[in-house]
């Protein structure tokens, strides 16, 4: 009954998005399921429904819905609706397509009809679901349909009104209305839709977007989605869109300015361009260029990367070249990161594609002749003659015509070398640009950014392979970045280095590895001594992984060391050092020198890079009598009588390898010490011994120069010898006790086991080592230095000669001696007490900066190993940060900051120093300063602590600093307070030292870091509650201007309420500074005193003494004033009587007496 009832009823039946909409009635009279039958019913009511189907036909659904949709639900349902919808959309499509226009009468399709196929398209539309990829045959089904009724229906109005709604309401849907106005336009003719909705979106004023929110968004997804599909159909109306360049949405500039490069990539490009095509071109060139200084960051990024696009594609004019250029590289300081970043990316293409050569060389030429254009060209390495223009082939000046029928040939060559003029001019211009990026590009290697130093790395390496000038500095300035603690920039250079250096081109394996051992080797040739620790890095890396050039490489490299292979001096020693990197990674690669050891002072070096390699496994060790401990024994020794300017180096490494792979290294060396000792006597014997004069004067030089490497020989192996001791027989004590505790424990009985509660802890272990380590002290403190150690007879020496420089003048043996002198001092803690006063004495009046600088190293190791002796001397490391010398300064900054960093010494107010150095005129001095502080402000609160004492050191009127440069470095340093409750501390403690300075500059630097402080609301308060401490001090103009602007910024962006507190401050301020503090006290008291009175004569008397009196309380008050007046007479009088009484009575007594 109740089917039957509702079939008679009229319903509104609205199509559902999902199935769960047919139960929720949404309206009045919607059809809704008004009965969900259960599992049980279901089986009856099927049958029902099938009966009634065979006897009613399609109409029985009218009264059987309710089983239809049970039925769905409970999973037996008749239709998928999923999988049945694509074939839906289909057999409409199909449907659609002939002509059903007879259905109606005067051949009119009704509107109502086109509405309800449309609009069930459009409700799919809005499915979450519709953009994804499991969709697509969904999505295209809804769009052909849509594009029938478009084309042949007249639905193409309501088509971009609906498209218009549903960008506004569902952010989502901006690809797909792109792929649709894209499809009508192309697939079904119907290009006018375009228009119509570009003029749609154009006409939208900017109060519309702003309320629109999201909307503006899919627009502006939608614009650049569409310009990627028909740039063409959008260059009849782009100029309406136009208009929202000058408009106040970011993303609809962006959208626009990203239809303009599609149009230009793919549209306005090539040669072959009308005059109207041109004069497009060149008027949307100059939008997008006006554009590259937008006032929002993500709107200029996004033209650079329309630039970029352009110029890859090469639609850019060669015209336009220098010019956009030059913009580019001014955004490489922009503020934005990303901005940077798309900036270099601009540059790297212009590189990467520039018409002027394949190669870009920089070089000088000259033309001279007739109409002669004299200049120094900075230009690109021609391209070979095919590629260059015709007009421009020819680069002989024209020769003149002597006869009158050639004037129209001379014409014709006047006129291709004035192409050729502006050719070169171009070039010129575009190469000077590319040298300004690089100087630029260089430096943001050590930006914070990941994104923009890898970006930075990618253009170095495009600039290498395009041959540019100094593009190798940007190579060789990245190196370091190898050490970055950062593994995206880490790996970022060393695939950079892999693509310039390790993956050559080649026919075979020879001719590749010969080509990757020239590129090493002209890295390494003239490189510092930090340039190979970063190549050994790079080389490890390669010798580490896998790869079949690593043999070949490796013979390349011994033919160039054994001579084998005729090569200049410097690459055989550039062979050398790549031969040490590559045995730490690659041990094939110190075979030879194991067996034939013959040239052993070229390649100890060699041996000895492999030492690292060979300790981290089983020990390995060789007997003292080895052939390959003569032969080093042998060369060092000669080495010490003779001037061999690579000895120094040599030795170390030699005395090195042999404390790494001698049995008894103690023992080689004192015997080596005592040869070398030998030899020097036979030679001072030989020549004569020198007396104080000649050794005053310089004489005999080779003397001294043997003491010297005498002495350095010394400090070699004492400071091996302790190395030794704390490492080698360190680690095989514990690897011995290791065995023997795991022998042990095998065994040991299960049931035996007493100290298991002190094996848990760990404490038989750690009292094991602490045993071992105590042992080892022992023997450095007490033995090392006994006497029959060959070590004890040199100290005095060495102490004689460091303590008289004026005696022992020598600039290398001074230098010798000190060194070896702060190697004796690792031994031990009383050798390092008894000498230290002596080693700081040389640091501070030795005029070698030499010395200096390698007793800073020295004493920055002795720190590292005695802190507490050392800790009082830290003022004097400090010092030597304001040296003299260059060299110093720059070793002094590297030593306190890996001591500083590392918290082997604390941060004191000594930090000052290191802050001038942010001046220093040596570039790499300031720049390793301002590393010092961007890595110190990593640690919590670490500058912030600092900057008071640092301010009171530098403002200090002793040390003179200027004003300009005090600021500079203020500016640095706060740059790095960001937090607000830092800011308003620092704001309360430099007030507070207002009171305790004593002269106007320093006021006035005091005033200067209150304005660099990012001063908010609860800063200013609290500037306000320290007004006492500053307040005397206004008059100064320096201490009143930057607290005036101070209040200048606060009221830019301050509120309502809290701007007229600014303002009232500032107010104050002045008046204070022009006054003086005493008068506008003053007045301020005067005008409280004022208000106050005119309060008091403004306010009403009490009720009564304004009521008025009574004839009777008149009358009583009159008597009560006669009263008054009369107990004063009365009183008045008795004081009268009294006084005359007494005086009566004094004379009386003047007469008895007399």
């Amino acid at each position: 009954r109740a089917a039957q009832r509702r079939a008679e009823m009229s319903w509104d039946f609205v199509v559902p998005v999902c199935l769960d909409d047919l139960v929720k009635s949404g309206a009045v009279n919607q059809y809704v399921v008004q009965d969900v039958l259960s599992a049980k019913q279901l089986p009856s009511h099927i049958n029902s429904f099938k009966a009634a189907l065979r006897s009613q036909g399609p109409l029985c659904i009218l009264e059987h819905f309710d089983t239809a949709y049970s039925d769905k639900v409970a999973g037996k349902g008749l239709l998928q609706w999923d999988s049945e919808r694509e074939k839906v959309l289909q057999c409409l499509t199909q449907l659609l397509q002939l002509d059903i226009r007879t259905l109606w009468s005067l051949s009119l399709v009704e509107e109502e009809f086109v509405s309800c196929v449309t609009c069930c398209c459009y409700k799919l539309l809005e499915n979450p679901t519709i953009s994804h990829v499991k969709s697509k045959s969904t999505r295209d089904a809804i769009i052909h349909v849509l594009g029938i009724m478009v084309k042949k229906y007249n639905h193409m109005l309501g088509a971009c009104v609906k498209v218009i709604q549903l960008l506004q309401h569902f952010e989502q849907l901006a690809s797909v209305c792109a792929q649709a106005v894209a499809a009508w336009s192309s697939e079904y003719g119907v290009k006018a839709i375009v228009g119509e909705i570009m003029r749609e979106i154009g006409q939208k004023s900017s109060e519309e977007l702003a309320r629109e929110g999201s909307g503006v968004k899919a627009f502006s997804s939608f614009l650049s989605e569409l310009g990627t599909l028909v740039p063409e159909t959008m260059i009849p109306n782009i100029s309406v869109l136009l208009t929202h360049l000058e408009g106040e949405s970011p993303s609809l500039r962006v959208a626009v300015c990203e239809v303009l490069g599609e149009v230009l990539v793919r549209v306005l490009s090539g040669d072959k361009l009308g005059d109207s095509a041109r004069a497009s071109r060149d008027r949307f060139l100059d939008t997008l260029q006006e554009h590259i200084h937008d006032a929002h960051s993500h709107v200029r990024a996004r033209v650079i990367q329309v630039y970029a696009r352009i110029v890859n594609s090469k639609a850019l004019p060669l015209c336009r070249y220098t010019e956009v250029m030059e913009l580019t590289v001014g955004r490489l300081g922009d503020k934005s990161v990303h901005m940077c970043k798309s900036a270099i990316q601009l540059l790297a293409a212009f590189i990467a594609h520039n018409p002027y050569s394949c190669k870009v060389q920089i070089c000088s030429i000259k033309t001279s002749g007739r109409g002669t254009y004299h200049s120094k060209y900075f230009f690109l390495n021609p391209c070979p003659e095919q590629e260059i223009p015709e007009a421009m082939s020819s680069n002989a000046p024209p020769t003149p015509q002597k006869e009158g029928g050639g004037n129209e040939g001379g014409e014709s060559e006047l006129k291709k070398q004035e192409m050729l003029v502006q050719y070169l001019k171009d070039t010129e211009s575009f190469a000077l640009q590319v040298e300004r990026a690089i100087a630029v590009i260089n430096n943001m290697l050590y930006w914070k950014t990941t994104t923009v130093v890898q970006e930075a790395v990618q253009f170095c390496v495009t600039a290498f392979e395009f041959s540019v000038a100094d593009s190798v500095c940007g190579v060789r300035k990245m190196l370091p970045l190898v050490w970055s603690t950062d593994v995206t920039i880490k790996d970022a250079v060393i695939q950079a280095y892999r693509r310039l250096y390790l993956n050559p081109p080649g026919d075979n394996t020879r001719a590749k590895a010969q080509t990757l051992v020239d590129n090493l080797s002209d890295l390494m040739i003239d490189a510092s001594l930090g340039t190979v620790q970063c190549l050994e890095e790079i080389v490890s890396e390669f010798f580490s992984s896998e790869s079949a050039l690593q043999t070949s490489v490796v013979q390349v490299l011994w033919e160039r060391v054994s001579g084998k292979r005729e090569t200049k001096a410097l690459h055989r020693r550039a062979a050398v050092l790549l031969l040490g990197m590559a045995a730490r990674e690659f041990s094939a690669a110190i075979t030879p020198v194991l067996h034939d050891p013959s040239e052993i002072i070229l390649i100890g070096w060699i041996v000895c890079s492999c030492v690292s390699q060979q300790s981290k496994g089983v020990p390995f060790r060789l007997p003292v009598d080895h052939h390959l401990f003569s032969c080093l024994s042998q060369a060092i020794a000669d080495g010490v009588v003779q001037s061999d300017p690579h000895w120094q180096t040599f030795m170390e490494q030699a005395v090195r390898l042999i404390y790494f792979l001698a049995e008894s290294p103690d023992q080689l060396c004192s015997r080596l010490l005592q040869r070398s000792a030998h030899l020097l006597l036979e030679q001072i014997t030989e020549g004569g011994e020198p007396n104080q004069s000649q050794l005053q004067e310089g004489g005999s030089q080779a003397s001294c120069v043997s003491l010297a490497q005498v002495l350095s020989l010394c400090g070699a192996v004492a400071f091996w010898q302790v190395s030794h001791l704390e490492r080698s027989v360190s680690s095989e004590l514990r690897r011995r006790r290791g065995e023997k505790e795991e022998k042990e424990e095998k065994e040991k009985a299960p049931e035996a086991n007493d100290s298991c509660v002190e094996e848990e802890l760990g404490l038989v272990g750690a009292s094991a080592e602490d045993t071992e380590v105590e042992f080892i002290r022992k023997i450095c403190e007490t033995e090392l230095l006994a006497e029959g150690n060959m070590l004890s007879a040199f100290l005095p020496l060495l102490v004689k000669v460091c303590s008289s420089p004026g005696k022992y003048s020598h600039p290398q043996l001074t230098t010798a001696a000190c060194l070896a002198l702060s190697q004796y001092m690792m031994i031990s803690p009383a050798v390092c007490k008894d000498n230290i006063r002596l080693l700081f004495t040389v640091l501070e009046k030795s005029t070698l900066p030499v010395v200096r600088a390698n007793t800073i190293v020295a004493l920055g190791d002795l720190t590292v190993r005695f802190p507490n002796i050392l800790e009082p001397w830290t003022p004097n490391l400090y010092a030597r940060l304001s040296d003299e010398n260059a060299s110093v300064r720059l070793t002094a900054i590297m030593v306190l900051t890996q001591l500083v960093l590392k918290d082997v010494m604390k941060v004191k107010g000594q930090v000052s120093e290191v802050a001038v150095l942010l001046l220093d005129p040596e570039p790499h001095i300031a720049s390793l300063a301002l590393n010092f502080f961007n890595e110190l402000s990593a640690k919590d609160n670490a500058i912030y602590n600092l900057l008071p004492d640092i301010i009171s050191r530098l403002s200090d009127p002793e040390r003179g600093m200027k004003e300009e440069d005090f600021n500079t470095i203020m500016k640095q340093l706060f740059s790095y307070i960001t937090k607000e409750r830092q800011t308003e501390s620092l704001v309360e403690k430099l007030c507070q030292r207002f009171r305790t300075a004593k002269t106007e500059r320093q006021w006035a630097d005091l005033a200067v870091s209150l304005s660099l402080l990012s001063v908010c609301e609860r800063g200013f308060k609290k500037l306000q509650e320290c007004w006492d401490c500053y307040s005397d001090k206004l008059t100064e103009p320096g201490v009143y201007q930057p607290l005036l602007s101070i209040a200048a910024k606060l009221r830019r962006r301050a509120k309502s309420q809290f701007k007229a507190q600014v303002e009232d401050y500032e107010k104050r301020l002045t008046a204070v500074h022009t006054k003086g503090l005493e008068n506008v006290e003053s007045e301020e008291r005067e005008q409280q005193m004022g208000d106050t009175q005119s309060q008091n004569m403004q306010t009403p008397q009490p009720h009564k003494s304004v009521r008025k009196t009574t004839r009777g309380e008149e009358i009583e008050q009159i008597r009560s004033r006669k009263r008054i007046l009369f107990y004063k007479f009365i009183s008045l009088c008795i004081y009268t009587i009294h006084n005359a009484f007494i005086s009566i009575s004094f004379r009386t007594w003047q007469t008895e007496v007399k």
